[in-house]
This record gives structure tokens, sequence and C-alpha cells, in this order.
């Protein structure tokens, strides 16, 4: 059995989700945050040194990193659905979306975020967090202009990897100002493994 070292409101919930698409017999071992620190608490250390989450368990192995899971987990459980096939023309444009997710798409939003709780006035720090973000999320509307999903026509480990990104965008009240991406987040919202994540991270957040 999988098991899930779940904290609340994190990228872990991205990992819910496809679980759930997998089909495949899991465990969530539940984490709450700091109420006013919104740090994860000390227990998750003993998991893993740096006490973040997501982290999987399975057969003695301990899993770090969203895109390291869900390419971990991928791979094993269903490549064929979830991936297209390595010597396919669309498998270097997955890896990239893949990690893009954690890489260019998350700075700047983790950015606004720090600077949105500080609450002191920046010299430099929100305006480039601003502009990042807009050149970043651009180029995610652009890309997505005419699909369905990031890749092959159809729901990819690049798409669990990216739905917490529209989902911070969203909260900032800024993903109607990208209607490529707003369309996509109805479309990851069609799959009833979505609500199913939302669900469960409701009951344990």
């Amino acid at each position: 059995m999988i098991i899930l070292h779940h904290l609340n409101q994190s990228r872990s919930k991205r990992i819910i989700w496809l679980l759930e698409e997998l089909g495949v017999e899991y465990k969530i071992v539940p984490y709450r945050r700091d109420s006013v620190t919104f740090l994860a608490p000390p227990e998750l250390k003993l998991i893993h040194p740096l006490g973040k989450s997501p982290v999987i368990e399975e057969q003695g192995r301990v899993i770090t990193e969203s895109g390291a899971i869900t390419e971990y987990l991928i791979s094993k459980y269903a490549p064929e659905k979830f991936a297209p096939s390595q010597d396919s023309e669309e498998y270097v444009e997955y890896l990239q979306w893949l990690h893009f997710a954690e890489s260019s798409a998350a700075l700047p939003l983790l950015l606004k975020t720090f600077v949105a709780k500080d609450g002191a006035p920046t010299n430099f720090l929100a305006d480039y967090a601003e502009v990042e973000l807009h050149k970043v999320m651009s180029y995610v509307d652009q890309s997505l202009d005419g699909k369905r999903y990031l890749v092959a026509d159809k729901l990819t480990g690049a798409d669990f990897m990216m739905s917490f990104i529209v989902e911070i965008l969203s909260k900032f009240g800024l993903v109607d100002r990208y209607p490529n991406i707003a369309r996509y987040a109805q479309q990851l919202e069609s799959h009833d493994s979505w609500h199913t994540a939302q669900a469960l991270e409701a009951q344990h957040g």
C-alpha cells in the first residue's frame, strides 16, 4: 500500500488526485499547518529531514518532491494512460511541462504569496513577482490555445502537476485574466477524481 503524508493546503493535493485516477490502494496520513506561522508541523521531519509534503512511502522507499512522485507513480502504474510514449514526439514536451510546474511556474506565485504574507513594502520583489507572473502565465495561456490538456490531448502527469499552479492563480483571483487557463481549469475540474481530491483535502484540512 502507498502511504501519502499529506499536508493541508499544499502541493500534495495533486498527488491525492493522481492516486485517485490511478485507482491504486493508498492511505493518507494527514498533517496540519500551524495556524499562526502556516508552517508544516515538526512531525513531518520524522518522515523526511526537510519536513515537507508531499512524501510517499512504498515498499520501504520514501519518495519526496511532487515531480518525482508523479513521474514515479505514473511510470509504475499507468505509463500508457498518463504519459506519452517515450519514443513519441510529445514525450520531451511532456517532460518539460511536468517540471515546469515546480520551476518556472511556481517561483513567481511563491514570491507573490510571500510578499502578501509579509505585508511590508518592498523595493523590488513585489514588482518583480508581478512582471514575472504575467510573463509566465501568458506563456502558459498561449501554449493552451486550442488545447484541452497540455500534451497529447489527454490528461497526463503534466496536468496533475500544473493543477496546483492553476489553483493558486485562482486563489489570487487572477485566472480570468488568462482565458485559455480559465478554460483549462474547467477541463481539469470535469474529472470526478478531481472533486474527490478536493473533498479529501477538505476532510483532512
